[in-house]
């Protein structure tokens, strides 16, 4: 018999990677959506007619019970999420609602109705904060420094809760920075591979903008903020393989999940630019609309565990996941000014 498996936030990044995953090993597979466009969305749009969703918002209490009840899954993976630390400062009470009090009531659901469903939970790295060591390991004390952050260690925080209480079966996943083409274009790392694509193609102001409503390259420039924080950054089509991996388990456990390697944003350019045969400083500038109040890090994960108890280990190298983020780009590109 197909297990069914209910996915909040299937159409961003980790949800469509996810999906294919999922489907992949035969599941019966159901996302939660907010609204009727879920499935025309590009990041499952390729996935019409394979899976199944319901109406949802883990703001709603009512519509989380119905989601359940009518789906009766064996497995939920709680995907959704306000995903940037950075607008969490603007939206801070709808990261709480979402990010935390949603996972509360998402968790309080299945134990009422479904308390022999495996739960997985998303919770970050970004909860470590201003770290207390290098790299971080399952036992590392958490130090949230941003809304975001503080509303995932909540929901990870009830999560232990919930399973110690109610011997629930809830996992939650410390994943660190992960990537991809599918990735929000406010993250650092879609800017600098959008940008290193631009500028191959003699793009001097790009037709997609940046949070502040200017194009993403202006100018043939491309501004960030601090080129000094420090990040895992790994592949997220490898780590929705860990996600899985921890509801196949015989116990819950929490696990970090990323590559060990810790990289700088300057590196991160370097990288990008260096492979269409640019040098980044030509093309970078430092504006200070874009540096954090508060920067998390140096955040690089410890990967014994999951590489002894899961099997796990990320497959994809960083300049394979920058390359094919940029020929993403360059494809897009091109094909949008045929």
């Amino acid at each position: 018999m197909k297990k069914t498996a209910l996915i909040t936030g299937v159409t961003g990044q980790d949800g469509s990677y996810l999906t294919e995953l999922l489907l992949s090993k035969n599941y019966r597979v159901v996302g939660l959506s907010k609204n009727s466009r879920a499935t025309t969305q590009h990041n499952v749009s390729h996935l019409l007619g394979q899976f199944e969703y319901v109406f949802g918002d883990l703001s709603d209490s009512t519509s989380i019970y119905a989601a359940i009840q009518e789906t009766q899954p064996d497995e939920v993976y709680n995907l959704a999420s306000q995903s940037y630390p950075g607008e969490s400062w603007n939206l801070a009470l709808e990261t709480a609602r979402t990010n935390g009090l949603g996972a509360h009531l998402l968790f309080d659901t299945v134990r009422q109705l479904k308390p022999s469903c495996r739960i997985y939970q998303a919770s970050s790295s970004d909860m470590f904060g201003s770290v207390t060591e290098t790299p971080q390991t399952e036992e590392t004390a958490f130090n949230p420094l941003n809304p975001y952050a503080a509303a995932k260690l909540y929901a990870h925080n009830i999560a232990k809760i919930y399973r110690k209480s109610y011997n629930m079966f809830i996992s939650c996943g410390i994943l660190f920075n992960h990537e991809s083409p599918r990735r929000g274009m406010h993250f650092i790392t879609q800017k600098v591979t959008y940008a290193a694509a631009c500028i191959k193609l003699g793009i001097m102001d790009s037709p997609l903008l940046n949070e502040q409503g200017e194009a993403i390259v202006k100018n043939g420039k491309l501004k960030l903020g601090n080129l000094d924080a420090e990040r895992d950054w790994g592949f997220a089509g490898d780590y929705v393989e860990a996600m899985w991996l921890m509801l196949q388990q015989d116990k819950a456990e929490d696990f970090l999940i990323g590559t060990g390697e810790i990289r700088t944003i300057r590196e991160l350019c370097e990288v990008a630019f260096s492979s269409i045969g640019k040098d980044w400083q030509d093309y970078i500038t430092v504006d200070s609309r874009f540096v954090r109040r508060t920067e998390t890090g140096p955040t690089v994960a410890n990967t014994t565990k999951a590489r002894e108890v899961l099997g796990w280990q990320a497959k994809t190298s960083f300049p394979e996941l920058i390359h094919q983020m940029i020929q993403y780009h360059l494809d897009k590109l091109q094909k949008d000014n045929k």
